[in-house]
């Protein structure tokens, strides 16, 4: 997989229980017999990586779309086929030991959460639910059922972004006081939505595509297999597809909650799609790594970030593509995405940290990447099986994941009140803003 793939699409937080439930369903308890949910693009990726761990027999294989479930039949002939998660989940309980959920957003949580109130451990795609009340169920019911679960952010699992969580916990550049990530990347469409309707590919099951959300007409090119993420019912915009990955270090390292506060500067509202070009700004508590409050900003959209004093290199060099500026007492720590090394600004000159990363390294047990992706990324699979094999702990289990996917879905939702703060009450989980609550949930197609 390549960069430009990948961006289509990171072990140092865990504190999670193994679960029961696997040596229930497999009594040798040796080998792992997987059920994957979505297998386009990102869900064919996800089936690869975790049947390239040497314990893994993938039992069964679900899409709406037959070209895609049929392709991967070829690569595992032996696997069990089906177009409904729901049939799959229940013809299959007893031959299956953990689920993968790869399909568009809003599909996350309805089928993850069907998996786990079953018992059996999953692995979901990012972000992890569509909607800030599906974070918190899928985390209540992970923990009452003490699973295995991890959220697919694979360069969760990189040395370089360990290695920078470790460069700021170890105080390289003091108390940070801000945070500034983005991406270029543009998942919008300012336009008007489609008018009219297509007839459905063959090879597609529309209703099942559509599962729990509103009833639509397909529309050729603007929904399956690719456009979703672009509009507010399926997807969660360039926020909910590279913002997972970009926040999770910072987000980490700094051991943040979810914000206090949160305001989107983009267009306004058009009901139908996400701003092409959004700048986020969260308020956060502070942490024992940040000054009593940490400012957090995001941009978005062609043309991101926009230029300021806090982005400018040495020596006049262009910024990556992608990436996250940690701001601190004692200098900058620039983080680009992905597979590259941080790197420390102080008085507008880089400093070396070569001894502070050797220092890191050994007292941690770390080593550089390969710079191999395939090799890298598989280490976030491979974890999660080794969990389930109760060999390993997940490093994004949802206890993590959820409240990370939380704070991105917030200011996915600020997007609906342009250049308004709203304020968050966690304990509440509600919005002072009670026009805002309505976009925390939504009601589920019976399909």
């Amino acid at each position: 997989m390549n960069k430009r793939e990948f961006i289509k699409s990171s072990t140092l937080l865990s504190s999670f229980t193994l679960f029961p439930s696997l040596i229930w369903s497999n009594k040798n308890n040796t080998r792992l017999r997987t059920a994957h949910i979505g297998i386009g693009t990102m869900g064919l990726e996800d089936l690869k990586s975790i049947s390239s761990h040497n314990s893994v027999d993938v039992a069964a294989l679900c899409d709406v779309d037959s070209n895609l479930l049929n392709n991967a039949k070829k690569l595992f002939p032996n696997a069990k086929t089906y177009s409904d998660y729901r049939v799959l989940l229940d013809e299959m309980n007893d031959s299956i030991d953990a689920v993968i959920v790869s399909t568009p957003d809003h599909t996350h949580a309805p089928a993850s959460i069907m998996a786990m109130k079953k018992g059996k451990p999953v692995y979901c795609q990012k972000p992890l639910t569509h909607h800030v009340s599906e974070a918190r169920e899928m985390n209540k019911i992970a923990k009452e059922k003490k699973l295995v679960t991890q959220m697919g952010i694979q360069v969760h699992s990189f040395y370089d972004y360990k290695l920078a969580t470790l460069l700021i916990q170890s105080g390289i550049i003091g108390k940070v006081s801000s945070v500034i990530a983005w991406s270029p990347k543009n998942w919008g469409y300012d336009k008007s939505s489609p008018k009219g309707s297509d007839p459905v590919p063959d090879n597609l099951d529309w209703n099942l595509w559509l599962g729990t959300a509103t009833k639509r007409e397909y529309k050729k090119n603007i929904y399956h297999p690719g456009n979703w993420r672009k509009i507010l019912d399926y997807g969660c915009g360039t926020l909910g597809d590279m913002g997972v990955h970009i926040f999770d270090t910072p987000y980490n390292a700094l051991k943040l909650d979810v914000p206090l506060t949160v305001k989107n500067i983009c267009r306004e509202p058009n009901g139908f799609g996400f701003p092409e070009n959004n700048i986020v700004t969260y308020e956060f508590p502070g942490t024992e790594y940040t000054t009593k409050t940490l400012k957090w900003i995001w941009h978005d959209g062609i043309g991101a970030p926009k230029n300021q004093l806090d982005l400018k290199l040495p020596n006049n060099e262009k910024i990556p593509d992608q990436g996250a500026m940690f701001i601190g007492e004692k200098g900058r720590l620039l983080l680009p995405h992905f597979q590259q090394l941080p790197k420390m600004i102080v008085d507008e000159k880089y400093q070396s940290i070569d001894s502070q990363i050797l220092k890191i390294e050994k007292i941690n047990n770390i080593s550089p990447s390969s710079g191999d992706y395939q090799k890298e990324s598989a280490k976030h699979y491979h974890q999660f099986v080794d969990a389930c094999l109760g060999i390993d702990k997940c490093s994004a289990p949802f206890s993590y994941s959820s409240r990370l996917t939380e704070t991105i879905l917030l200011g996915v939702i600020a997007g609906r009140f342009p250049n308004e703060t709203l304020h968050w009450d966690s304990k509440k989980a509600k919005f002072s803003e009670k026009k805002a609550n309505k976009y925390l949930t939504s009601t589920y197609r019976d399909f």
